[in-house]
């Protein structure tokens, strides 16, 4: 039986009506089923969930409402679609009402009954689409998406979870490529205006007069080529988010007009008259010390004060080395999928040394550093000659100390050494247990390692 068209059970007590509708049905390519009675129809679906139910209302034990009921509330995604012998308009409006998809009355003309289950199945498939896409935007843009069990990315995680369900304002600080952008949509997706849009704003991509207008939109011959009224971020932001990356680049004359938008939830478009009140709550982001450019007097204390209620720090990726190795498989199975290369994993010597390099691009470099390698490598595991000579030059010259002394070979192979210890213990918030996990020792070892090296206890919270 094809089951391309979708499955259908008719419930109906005239036989005769039964077998002809399902015969018809058949014979279009639907995978159709029958029952004669409500209790019947209530077992067929509960053995297979049929994509549309078409129901008289006159069965012999209970009445057609009395399925539509229990069908809305027991498997709400199937639809139903009534038909009586007798149709009144009342009738027909509290059928639609309990839920079903529609309402026909007797005797149905075929095209008529097709119709219908074609509109059924057609909304059926725009909600499992929209269920799918509710899936794929959860995965794309959810907490789960921020790569991290570093202490600093816990303390992180657990601040978007306490305050993304709030209208504060939230500023992202971090330095370039350590993905404030996803963070900032991650925030988004789990707030209540998840639904609404989210709208990004590149504040350093375009010069004062142009970001302006961006954010409050223009009426028409506000300046020379405004020839039409534009709509700004805020009003495309309405109910949703506006997130404002490089914000330390706004002028002092656009931090006027952000302050008050920030107040007072209302503005002007530029050249226009008319106030606008909105609804959207503001992320900002940015790679500089604003609380130095406040001292310097090149960002209003007032403005600062206003977006700084709520701050999180975007660590950098050198901070976080025990991330390093998640990172990198994450993206390299990506890369793997995308470009279908047969590719084992990442030798330990290239793991070695991206967990000792310094990542100046953070995570935005090192995913560029992997889809490089995926490209380069020729099968089996990706290895040190895979990786950019950025990383093998600055490795080599770190690795030489600047005086030699007697013992220069020891101390240049015992530096880097104790550099890992020192990062791997910040990113597990010093906890020792954590320390030795990540690390592949037990904490017997790891104990020996900080005596020798000469790191402290004293800050350990394991």
């Amino acid at each position: 039986m094809k089951n391309s068209q979708g499955s259908l059970l008719v419930v109906d007590d005239d036989k005769y009506i039964l077998e002809a509708m399902a015969d018809y049905l058949r014979k279009l390519g639907y995978r159709t089923e029958t029952a004669g009675a409500c209790a019947q129809a209530m077992n067929r679906m509960r053995e297979y969930p049929f994509d549309v139910v078409i129901c008289d209302v006159n069965l012999p034990d209970q009445d057609g409402f009395h399925l539509l009921e229990w069908a809305c509330r027991e498997q709400p995604e199937t639809a139903v679609i009534m038909l009586t012998g007798y149709g009144t308009i009342e009738s027909a409006v509290e059928a639609i009402r309990i839920g079903a998809f529609d309402y026909l009355t007797k005797p149905v003309i075929d095209d008529e009954l097709n119709l219908s289950i074609q509109r059924a199945l057609g909304q059926r498939r725009i909600v499992e689409e929209n269920k799918n896409l509710r899936q794929q935007l959860d995965q794309k843009y959810g907490l789960g998406n921020i790569i991290g069990r570093d202490y600093k990315m816990s303390k992180m995680f657990d601040l978007i979870e306490s305050v993304a369900d709030t209208r504060t304002s939230v500023l992202i600080l971090g330095e370039n490529g350590t993905g404030k952008t996803m963070t900032a949509r991650s925030i988004h997706h789990l707030s209540n205006r998840k639904d609404k849009p989210f709208v990004e704003v590149a504040c350093g991509a375009l010069p004062d007069t142009l970001l302006e207008s961006e954010l409050f939109g223009h009426v028409a011959g506000a300046f020379t080529g405004a020839a039409h009224d534009k709509m700004g971020k805020f009003l495309q932001a309405d109910g949703g988010t506006l997130f404002l990356d490089e914000i330390a680049t706004a002028s002092p004359q656009l931090q006027v007009k952000l302050l008050r938008v920030l107040q007072d939830r209302e503005f002007e478009p530029v050249g226009g008259t008319k106030t606008y009140k909105v609804d959207c709550r503001l992320i900002l982001a940015t790679n500089e010390n604003l609380e130095q450019m406040v001292a310097d007097g090149r960002f209003r204390q007032d403005l600062y004060y206003r977006i700084n209620v709520i701050s999180l720090v975007q660590p950098p990726l050198r901070e976080r080395v025990g991330d390093i190795p998640l990172l990198a498989e994450h993206y390299l199975k990506h890369f793997i999928e995308q470009t279908g290369r047969s590719i084992l994993g990442i030798d330990e010597q290239a793991m070695h040394l991206l967990q000792r390099y310094s990542w100046p691009g953070n995570v935005r470099e090192l995913v560029n550093v992997i889809e490089r390698a995926v490209v380069l490598n020729h099968g089996g595991r990706i290895t040190p000659a895979d990786l950019p000579d950025s990383i093998h030059k600055q490795l080599d010259t770190s690795n030489i100390p600047a005086h030699f002394g007697g013992n220069s070979l020891k101390s240049a192979l015992a530096n880097p050494e104790r550099q890992i210890l020192l990062e791997a213990l910040e990113s597990n918030g010093w906890n020792r247990q954590e320390t030795a996990r990540m690390l592949g020792v037990n904490r017997t070892t790891l104990y020996k390692k900080m005596k020798k090296f000469g790191i402290s206890f004293e800050n350990c919270h394991a």
